[in-house]
Protein backbone atom coordinates (compact mmCIF):
# COMPACT_ATOMS: atom_id res chain seq x y z
CA UNK A 1 0.00 0.00 0.00
CA UNK A 2 1.38 3.38 -1.02
CA UNK A 3 2.26 5.67 1.88
CA UNK A 4 0.40 8.99 1.89
CA UNK A 5 2.46 12.12 1.27
CA UNK A 6 3.67 13.50 4.61
CA UNK A 7 5.55 16.53 3.32
CA UNK A 8 4.52 19.98 2.23
CA UNK A 9 6.27 22.01 -0.43
CA UNK A 10 7.12 25.51 0.78
CA UNK A 11 7.34 28.69 -1.26
CA UNK A 12 11.11 28.64 -0.65
CA UNK A 13 11.20 25.35 -2.55
CA UNK A 14 11.90 23.29 0.58
CA UNK A 15 9.98 20.09 1.25
CA UNK A 16 9.12 19.90 4.92
CA UNK A 17 8.36 16.42 6.22
CA UNK A 18 5.58 17.07 8.72
CA UNK A 19 6.07 13.79 10.55
CA UNK A 20 9.87 13.94 10.72
CA UNK A 21 10.89 17.59 10.26
CA UNK A 22 14.54 18.54 10.02
CA UNK A 23 16.02 21.99 10.71
CA UNK A 24 17.60 22.14 7.24
CA UNK A 25 14.14 22.31 5.63
CA UNK A 26 12.98 25.29 7.68
CA UNK A 27 13.22 28.89 6.43
CA UNK A 28 12.03 31.98 8.30
CA UNK A 29 10.41 33.35 5.15
CA UNK A 30 8.19 30.26 4.95
CA UNK A 31 7.28 30.56 8.63
CA UNK A 32 6.51 34.28 8.39
CA UNK A 33 4.47 33.89 5.21
CA UNK A 34 2.45 30.97 6.58
CA UNK A 35 1.78 32.63 9.94
CA UNK A 36 0.73 35.89 8.26
CA UNK A 37 -2.06 34.00 6.50
CA UNK A 38 -3.24 31.88 9.46
CA UNK A 39 -6.11 33.56 11.31
CA UNK A 40 -6.35 33.54 15.09
CA UNK A 41 -9.76 32.96 16.67
CA UNK A 42 -10.78 30.99 13.56
CA UNK A 43 -11.19 34.35 11.83
CA UNK A 44 -13.95 35.44 14.22
CA UNK A 45 -12.54 38.93 14.79
CA UNK A 46 -13.75 42.39 13.87
CA UNK A 47 -12.16 44.39 11.06
CA UNK A 48 -11.27 44.13 7.42
CA UNK A 49 -8.33 41.77 7.97
CA UNK A 50 -7.96 38.58 9.95
CA UNK A 51 -5.78 38.79 13.04
CA UNK A 52 -2.88 36.57 12.08
CA UNK A 53 -0.65 34.29 14.11
CA UNK A 54 2.30 36.38 12.87
CA UNK A 55 0.73 39.50 14.39
CA UNK A 56 -0.04 37.60 17.60
CA UNK A 57 3.55 36.32 17.79
CA UNK A 58 4.93 39.85 17.49
CA UNK A 59 2.68 40.94 20.36
CA UNK A 60 3.66 37.97 22.53
CA UNK A 61 7.35 38.72 21.99
CA UNK A 62 6.78 42.36 22.95
CA UNK A 63 4.87 41.35 26.09
CA UNK A 64 7.55 38.78 26.97
CA UNK A 65 10.12 41.56 26.69
CA UNK A 66 8.09 43.75 29.06
CA UNK A 67 7.74 40.90 31.54
CA UNK A 68 11.43 39.95 31.30
CA UNK A 69 13.45 43.05 30.32
CA UNK A 70 16.81 41.47 31.30
CA UNK A 71 16.15 38.18 29.50
CA UNK A 72 18.77 36.97 27.01
CA UNK A 73 17.65 37.74 23.44
CA UNK A 74 17.49 34.03 22.60
CA UNK A 75 14.42 33.74 24.82
CA UNK A 76 12.80 36.69 23.05
CA UNK A 77 13.38 34.71 19.86
CA UNK A 78 11.73 31.69 21.49
CA UNK A 79 8.75 33.92 22.32
CA UNK A 80 8.53 35.14 18.72
CA UNK A 81 8.64 31.52 17.50
CA UNK A 82 6.27 30.13 20.15
CA UNK A 83 3.52 29.39 17.58
CA UNK A 84 5.80 28.87 14.58
CA UNK A 85 4.64 25.26 13.93
CA UNK A 86 1.26 26.71 13.02
CA UNK A 87 2.73 27.85 9.70
CA UNK A 88 2.09 24.31 8.50
CA UNK A 89 -0.42 22.81 10.95
CA UNK A 90 -2.65 25.85 11.35
CA UNK A 91 -4.08 27.41 14.49
CA UNK A 92 -6.74 25.63 16.49
CA UNK A 93 -8.57 27.16 19.39
CA UNK A 94 -7.77 25.44 22.70
CA UNK A 95 -11.05 23.46 22.98
CA UNK A 96 -10.39 21.86 19.57
CA UNK A 97 -6.78 21.03 20.47
CA UNK A 98 -8.04 19.26 23.58
CA UNK A 99 -10.59 17.31 21.52
CA UNK A 100 -7.99 16.27 18.92
CA UNK A 101 -5.84 14.81 21.68
CA UNK A 102 -2.14 14.10 22.09
CA UNK A 103 -1.43 13.60 18.37
CA UNK A 104 -1.66 17.32 17.68
CA UNK A 105 0.62 18.16 20.59
CA UNK A 106 3.22 15.59 19.50
CA UNK A 107 3.26 16.98 15.97
CA UNK A 108 3.53 20.52 17.33
CA UNK A 109 6.47 19.53 19.58
CA UNK A 110 8.39 17.82 16.76
CA UNK A 111 8.00 20.86 14.52
CA UNK A 112 8.92 23.25 17.35
CA UNK A 113 12.10 21.30 18.12
CA UNK A 114 13.24 21.44 14.49
CA UNK A 115 12.43 25.17 14.29
CA UNK A 116 14.32 25.90 17.51
CA UNK A 117 17.39 24.00 16.34
CA UNK A 118 17.29 25.79 12.97
CA UNK A 119 17.62 29.16 14.67
CA UNK A 120 20.16 28.32 17.38
CA UNK A 121 17.81 27.56 20.27
CA UNK A 122 17.69 24.35 22.29
CA UNK A 123 15.16 21.85 20.96
CA UNK A 124 13.24 22.12 24.24
CA UNK A 125 12.86 25.53 25.86
CA UNK A 126 13.55 25.61 29.64
CA UNK A 127 10.40 25.27 31.76
CA UNK A 128 10.76 28.69 33.45
CA UNK A 129 11.15 30.43 30.07
CA UNK A 130 8.13 28.53 28.70
CA UNK A 131 6.09 29.70 31.71
CA UNK A 132 6.99 33.32 31.00
CA UNK A 133 6.16 32.93 27.29
CA UNK A 134 2.83 31.33 28.28
CA UNK A 135 2.14 34.26 30.60
CA UNK A 136 2.76 36.69 27.72
CA UNK A 137 0.58 34.50 25.49
CA UNK A 138 -2.33 34.68 27.97
CA UNK A 139 -2.01 38.45 28.24
CA UNK A 140 -2.06 38.64 24.45
CA UNK A 141 -5.15 36.41 24.37
CA UNK A 142 -6.88 38.73 26.88
CA UNK A 143 -6.06 41.76 24.73
CA UNK A 144 -7.25 40.03 21.57
CA UNK A 145 -10.40 38.77 23.27
CA UNK A 146 -11.42 42.22 24.52
CA UNK A 147 -10.24 44.33 21.58
CA UNK A 148 -11.15 42.27 18.52
CA UNK A 149 -12.88 38.97 19.42
CA UNK A 150 -16.04 40.26 21.09
CA UNK A 151 -15.40 39.15 24.68
CA UNK A 152 -16.45 41.35 27.58
CA UNK A 153 -13.74 42.10 30.13
CA UNK A 154 -15.36 39.83 32.75
CA UNK A 155 -15.45 36.97 30.21
CA UNK A 156 -11.82 37.53 29.26
CA UNK A 157 -10.83 37.74 32.93
CA UNK A 158 -12.52 34.38 33.55
CA UNK A 159 -10.85 32.59 30.62
CA UNK A 160 -7.43 34.26 30.44
CA UNK A 161 -6.95 36.05 33.76
CA UNK A 162 -6.94 39.82 34.24
CA UNK A 163 -3.54 41.18 33.23
CA UNK A 164 -1.51 43.86 34.94
CA UNK A 165 -2.76 46.88 33.01
CA UNK A 166 0.66 48.51 33.29
CA UNK A 167 2.10 45.73 31.13
CA UNK A 168 -0.26 46.47 28.25
CA UNK A 169 -0.11 50.26 28.48
CA UNK A 170 0.34 51.79 25.03
CA UNK A 171 -0.32 48.50 23.22
CA UNK A 172 -3.31 48.22 20.91
CA UNK A 173 -4.19 45.65 18.31
CA UNK A 174 -4.30 47.00 14.79
CA UNK A 175 -5.54 44.72 12.03
CA UNK A 176 -3.50 45.08 8.86
CA UNK A 177 -2.68 43.34 5.61
CA UNK A 178 -0.92 39.97 5.93
CA UNK A 179 2.15 41.11 4.01
CA UNK A 180 2.80 43.88 6.55
CA UNK A 181 2.67 41.36 9.41
CA UNK A 182 4.90 38.97 7.43
CA UNK A 183 7.50 41.66 6.80
CA UNK A 184 7.51 42.83 10.43
CA UNK A 185 7.87 39.22 11.60
CA UNK A 186 10.91 38.56 9.42
CA UNK A 187 12.42 41.94 10.40
CA UNK A 188 11.99 41.22 14.12
CA UNK A 189 13.44 37.74 13.65
CA UNK A 190 16.52 39.22 11.96
CA UNK A 191 16.89 41.88 14.66
CA UNK A 192 16.84 39.26 17.40
CA UNK A 193 19.35 37.02 15.58
CA UNK A 194 21.64 40.04 15.11
CA UNK A 195 21.38 40.84 18.83
CA UNK A 196 22.21 37.23 19.71
CA UNK A 197 25.43 37.15 17.66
Amino acid sequence: MKQPRAWQKMLSGRRLDLLDPTPVDIEIEDIAHGLAFVARWNGQTIGDYAYSVAEHSLLVERLYSRLNPASPRKWNLAALLHDAPEYVIGDMISPVKAAVGPGYDELDQRLAAAIHLRFGLPATIPVEVKKQIKKADKISAWMEATQIAGFTEPEANRFFGKPDMGLIEGLTIVLRPPLEARNDYTTRHKDLLDQMS
